[in-house]
């Protein structure tokens, strides 16, 4: 059986005092060993920014790629090793930004793929640049005079797109965030697990009290239901109040391995199939 100390690394976290990152860091943990997964049962892939310094610091096998590109590389990596959980981290610049055609492509393929996100509104690594969520008007070290663009929602754009899970945690709600890791790492295909964090070095406008005040459970609503279009219409962020839970899900999902009917016969996974070469030989020339 896991334990929380198994995922310990002796690597230190260089986060900033109060960033978000510790409480997503711990939750993944504790969803792990609550799902009874080890670290050698999961794969966990990880973008370039301040979500990826997590990569040395959990014990598990993790990858580590480019910028905007953790997607490919954790759906190519399930697809190989079906058998494999992976969870694919990202901030919400590397995702909306350079990565937006793969997460669109993700949710229409539906891998069967954990994906969570860092959202705290701006390029924290790069020292405070603004991303696609960051709110219109606000100023940052990209746009000193406010940013002129449209706010992204996320939410909307997953919705919209047709995701069968969508989810909204809080970094202040350990408790909640952990079990929308579990039921993320449950379901059977493109899970998408939006994290609200504060960035306390870069992000002065949507705060840790902020979004602690405004934050609710959608399931305590007597209005609340399983719905897409309801999960849409409670999807802002705003001054009125913050929708965190499991926005929607579709339970009879189906992901993009158990559409592939000519493999239903295969005993084997791609893993499995691939020859093994042996290049020693060939080494020696350029020695």
């Amino acid at each position: 059986m896991a334990e929380l100390k198994d995922y310990n690394s002796p690597i230190l976290p260089t986060w900033c005092p109060g960033c978000g990152d510790f409480a997503i860091w711990s939750a993944l943990k504790q969803a792990l060993v609550a799902e009874g997964f080890g670290p050698k049962d999961i794969c966990l892939c990880f973008d370039i920014g301040c979500n990826g310094n997590m990569a040395d610091k959990i014990n598990a096998y993790a990858f580590k790629g480019l910028h905007g590109r953790v997607i490919p590389t954790a759906s190519g990596i399930h697809l190989a090793n079906k058998g494999l959980p992976v969870i694919a981290i990202a901030g919400d610049g590397g995702t909306f930004d350079e990565g937006m055609q793969h997460f669109v492509h993700a949710i229409r393929s539906n891998y069967n793929v954990t994906f969570i996100v860092h959202n705290n509104c701006d390029f924290g690594l790069t020292t405070g640049q603004a991303t696609p969520t960051t709110w219109e008007g606000q100023k940052m070290n990209s746009a000193p005079h406010g940013v002129v663009e449209k706010r992204l929602n996320p939410i909307k754009l997953a919705l919209s797109l047709g995701a069968d899970f969508v989810a909204r945690g809080f970094t202040g709600n350990l408790q909640q965030l952990v079990k929308l890791l579990q039921a993320g790492i449950r379901h059977n295909g493109f899970s998408y697990v939006d994290i609200l964090q504060h960035c306390p070095t870069y992000n002065h406008f949507q705060d840790h009290i902020w979004l602690s005040e405004r934050v609710y459970d959608i399931e305590t609503k007597p209005d609340y239901k399983n719905d897409r279009d309801y999960a849409y219409s409670i999807s802002e962020i705003s001054e009125d109040g913050v929708a965190t839970g499991i926005l929607f899900q579709n339970e009879a999902s189906t992901s993009y391995l158990d559409k592939l009917s000519y493999r239903s016969a295969y005993q084997t996974s791609l893993k499995d199939e691939v020859k093994n070469y042996e290049i020693n030989e060939s080494l020696k020339m350029f020695r």
